[in-house]
């Protein structure tokens, strides 16, 4: 096992086990992260998004993962996240192709990808079958997504 694939061990083993702290310890303080929901975080707005999910998902998070895949530069894996999402309390199975960047054996870009529409069925139900498709609505999840951090780190006094 490479060096960074025991970083995307430790990453996910943290994760399954609501350990923001330790998922933190496996970012870079200048990374980067992009998904469809969030669209692009920079530096501790990273840490403080797990932080988070982990908090709103309140012990009903469950993280399964595979295929960890690392070099010296590159890595890559798959992931699934079951939950409920927390605007609506709907349940959420959400697959995830991970690609990431390191430096220094720290994890320095990780984008997440997966299908938005799906997602949004399932996080919204109707409204997210007709609208998840289109621009407009995924406009305002990540709208939604980033005012949540946003107060989220104004209660938790995160820069």
């Amino acid at each position: 096992m490479t060096t960074n694939e025991k970083v995307l061990v430790k990453f996910y083993t943290a994760f399954a086990n609501a350990d923001a702290v330790t998922m933190s310890d496996c970012y870079d303080s200048k990374s980067q992260f992009r998904d469809p929901v969030f669209g692009l975080l920079k530096g501790n707005d990273v840490c403080q998004m797990w932080k988070m999910l982990i908090e709103k998902s309140k012990g009903n998070l469950k993280i399964e993962f595979s295929a960890l895949k690392a070099d010296e530069y590159n890595g890559s894996a798959q992931w699934i996240a079951t939950y409920n999402i927390s605007e609506t309390n709907r349940k959420v199975v959400n697959c995830i192709q991970a690609q990431f960047q390191f430096k220094n054996g720290l994890i320095i870009k990780h984008t997440d990808d997966f299908d938005i529409w799906k997602w949004s069925k399932q996080a919204f139900g109707i409204t997210g079958y007709l609208l998840g498709w289109t621009g407009f609505f995924q406009k305002k999840i990540q709208q939604q997504a980033l005012l949540s951090l946003k107060k989220y780190k104004e209660t938790t006094h995160a820069d």
